[in-house]
C-alpha cells in the first residue's frame, strides 16, 4: 500500500493519469488499476473523475498529505543511512541539568553542530539527580551535570571548576564596599534558585553555616530571568561564574562581586556516560567534542 501511495502522489502532482504513467514508466491501464486497488484497500474514493480530469476528494487530500509525509520520512531515513555508511554520527540523546543548559551547553552544541552539521542532537532536561538516573537507565547516552558523581557504572569526566559570585546592580551600595563578608547578605533582598535544585541546596547550606538569613523575594530556575529581574526589583543573586560573561554584566548594568566564603561553593561540571563500552558512534563523537571544547584539545579518554 505504501508504494501505491507514492504512485498516487505522482498522479496528484501531474494532475493527469497520462503524464503520471509516462513519469512512472507504467501503462495508463496499469496505473488506473493501481489507483483503483488503493481506493479498494482504503475503502474510500480518492478522486472524483470527470472524463479524463481528476479532482481530489476530501479524503484524497488527506491521503496526499500523508503520502508527502511518508516520502519525507523515507528521504530522511535514506539520508541517515548514507551518513552512517560514510562514518558520520546520526543521533545522540544528551541529558543536561537545568543549570548546565545555560552555561555549558551553548558552546558545546555550537562546536558539535559545526563539526557534524547533519547529526541530530536530542535533549533531555532535568535536575542533576534526574540526569544521573537518565544516563544510568539508558534514556540519555551522555549527560552534563553541575557536580561530580561517583555512581557505580558511570564514567564521570571533569570539565571545569566553577563557583558562585554575588551579582547586583552596578549602582548598588554593596558594590562600593572595598570588601564583602557573608554578613552583608543578612536581610538583603535576593532572588534564589528554586527549591530542590542542586544550586539551591548548596546556597541554603552556605547560608546556614554562615548564619545568614537573606530576604528571599523570588525563587527561579532561569539564570536569564534572574539577570533581567535583578535591576528591576533591586535584589541580589548568587550565580555561577561560568555564566557571568562580561558582555552580559555590562549589558545589564550589573556587577559580579567576590566573597571569600563563596569559594566553598566551588563545584565541578562533569560529563557522564555509562561505563559499558556500548556508546553509539554519535555519543562517542559528542564525548570527543566535549573534551576538545573544555580540555583545549587534550586527547579524549574514550
Amino acid at each position: 500500500m505504501f508504494d501505491d501511495l507514492d504512485i498516487f502522489a505522482v498522479v496528484v502532482e501531474q494532475s493527469s493519469l497520462n503524464r503520471a504513467s509516462r513519469q512512472l514508466n507504467l501503462s495508463q491501464p496499469a496505473l488506473s488499476r493501481k489507483i483503483s486497488k488503493l481506493e479498494e484497500r482504503l475503502g474510500v474514493t480518492l478522486f472524483n473523475r470527470y472524463g479524463k480530469r481528476l479532482e481530489l476528494t476530501e479524503v484524497g487530500r488527506l491521503a496526499y498529505t500523508y503520502a508527502l509525509e511518508q516520502r519525507q520520512q523515507r528521504f530522511k531515513f535514506l539520508e541517515a543511512i548514507s551518513r552512517f555508511k560514510q562514518g558520520e554520527p546520526l543521533s545522540v540523546t544528551l541529558g543536561a541539568s537545568l543549570t548546565t543548559i545555560q552555561t555549558t551547553l551553548p558552546p558545546l552544541v555550537n562546536a558539535y553542530m559545526e563539526k557534524y552539521p547533519a547529526a541530530e542532537l536530542k535533549l533531555i532536561t532535568g535536575k542533576t539527580h534526574e540526569i544521573v538516573t537518565s544516563v544510568r537507565e539508558g534514556r540519555s547516552e551522555v549527560g552534563l551535570i553541575a557536580s561530580a558523581t561517583a555512581e557505580s557504572g558511570l564514567r564521570c569526566i571533569p570539565l571545569f571548576e566553577d563557583q558562585l559570585r554575588l551579582v547586583i546592580a552596578g549602582n548598588h551600595p554593596l558594590a562600593q564596599l572595598p570588601r564583602l563578608e557573608m554578613e552583608h547578605l543578612t536581610a538583603l533582598p535576593m532572588i534564589l534558585f528554586s527549591k530542590g535544585t542542586w544550586y539551591r541546596r548548596m546556597t541554603d547550606d552556605l547560608f546556614q553555616r554562615s548564619g545568614v538569613q537573606p530576604d528571599i523575594r523570588m525563587e527561579i530556575d532561569s539564570f536569564e530571568a534572574i539577570i533581567r529581574l535583578l535591576p528591576t526589583i533591586k535584589a541580589a543573586a548568587l550565580l555561577p561564574n561560568s555564566y557571568l560573561r562580561p558582555e552580559l554584566l555590562s549589558g545589564g548594568g550589573l556587577a559580579s562581586l567576590h566573597i571569600k566564603e563563596l569559594e566553598l561553593t566551588q563545584r565541578t561540571t562533569c560529563l557522564i556516560y555509562r561505563d559499558t563500552g556500548d556508546l553509539s558512534a554519535a555519543a562517542r563523537s559528542l564525548v570527543r567534542v566535549t573534551e576538545e571544547v573544555f580540555h583545549e584539545g587534550r586527547p579524549a579518554t574514550l
